[in-house]
């Protein structure tokens, strides 16, 4: 038999705390069992709730967590979750690489003020450290 959880286990198992998996139980993203007043999390809610986090850690949004998730249910050969983990893993790419960009140019022109501003400390005779 499958291992059941509490939350409060599946909590410490997975290192975040029993609200937020109580949170991604309210966005639908799991759906623990009852038993009595009580919810229990099986083996799939554990592993649900990996892949939620490691999509949150990736920066993909809730729904597109969603989408690839119910893609579970929806199709067996996971051929289609295989697609949209291939397009969703593209266009995060090309965000990133895209932020990368902008802060290597925000980067280099800080360093250029920056050099700017100690030349001009320098040439009027005041240590740069000093400042």
């Amino acid at each position: 038999m499958d291992k059941i959880y509490s939350v409060t286990e599946l909590a410490r198992d997975l290192g975040v705390t029993p609200r937020t998996i109580r949170f991604y139980e309210d966005q639908g993203l799991i759906s623990p069992q009852r038993a009595g007043n009580t919810r229990v999390y099986t083996h799939r809610d554990r592993a649900r709730m990996i892949l939620i986090l490691r999509g949150k850690q990736l920066g993909f949004s809730l729904r597109d967590i969603k989408e690839y998730l119910d893609l579970y249910v929806l199709d067996a050969t996971q051929t289609e979750q295989v697609q949209h983990l291939a397009r969703k893993a593209r266009e995060r790419i090309d965000m990133l690489e895209s932020q990368l960009q902008a802060v290597k140019t925000t980067l280099s022109e800080l360093k250029e003020i920056e050099r700017q501003a100690l030349d001009t400390l320098t040439e009027r005779g005041i240590a740069p450290g000093a400042v």
